[in-house]
């Protein structure tokens, strides 16, 4: 494998499989993420005021403040390295009910209102937001360079198993994919076992494979599963991922080629 025109990876044993993260990697994610991190926010604040009137302004000037801070959101834009680029929804829903618990609220009830929140802005995500997520650039030109190798694909995603398979028919290219690995598979990433049993379903050893991914999570889960190929991916953010500088960069799909 040929990064920027180099040799990457060990030379005996060539590389059979590319994992791909999804969001952030694979799609153009942050207008979506950015969308749905304000409709969050406008939800839970909204419930706030119905549920506790009594309320008092810097209460809720608080809470907007912790939110905003929670999920990485910014006036144009999300944290890539925050819980709404990277985090599971699971994740993301605890993240909210910390921060309501954090203005007054007992848990369980810091928990059904999170809950409401979810369920009032899910419709928001993936392929039902109006900023339908996209193909990061030359994306299709590098799958079908790989499937013409003869080399598999898969994907590795915080990201539910519907989301992933929707997004990969939407571009067209879910043909050239043969697994996933989302967020209601066992063990979830970053957890280095999520690689060995992606592998392990694709029939191909993590030192056969590479891992390409937008955060240190994914790099590093990667690098203690055993790949050997571990690419930092930093195109499709508005502010560039802060990765480890120890992975190698990428920030576009042409840069990275099979060895004749």
């Amino acid at each position: 494998m040929l990064l920027r025109g180099e040799p990457i990876g060990p030379s005996s044993q060539p590389i059979q499989a590319v994992l791909f993260d999804k969001d952030g990697t694979l799609s153009v994610s942050e207008p979506m993420l950015h969308a749905l991190a304000q409709a969050r926010v406008f939800h839970a604040l909204r419930l706030l005021q119905e549920r506790h009137p009594e309320m008092a302004q810097e209460a809720l000037a608080d809470c907007d403040a912790l939110l905003h801070r929670a999920y990485g959101l910014g006036e144009d834009g999300v944290d890539p390295a925050g819980t709404t680029a990277v985090a599971s929804r699971q994740h993301n829903l605890i993240s909210t009910a910390t921060t309501l618990a954090q203005v007054g609220l007992g848990w369980p009830e810091a928990l059904s209102l999170a809950e409401a929140v979810f369920a009032a802005t899910d419709a928001l995500h993936g392929l039902g937001s109006a900023h339908k997520p996209v193909a990061t650039e030359g994306l299709h030109d590098l799958v079908e360079h790989l499937a013409a190798a003869g080399l598999r694909c898969a994907v590795i995603s915080n990201d539910e198993e519907a989301g992933i398979e929707a997004f990969l028919r939407s571009q067209g290219i879910d043909q050239h994919f043969q697994a996933c690995w989302s967020a209601e598979h066992t063990p979830r990433k970053p957890d280095p076992g999520a690689v060995h049993a992606l592998c392990h379903a694709l029939g191909v050893p993590p030192d056969a494979c590479a891992l390409i991914g937008d955060a240190n999570s994914d790099l590093r889960m990667a690098r203690a599963a055993g790949v050997p190929v571990v690419l930092g991916y930093t195109a499709a953010w508005s502010q560039p991922p802060p990765l480890d500088p120890s992975f190698p960069r990428l920030q576009h799909w042409r840069e990275l080629r099979l060895a004749p």
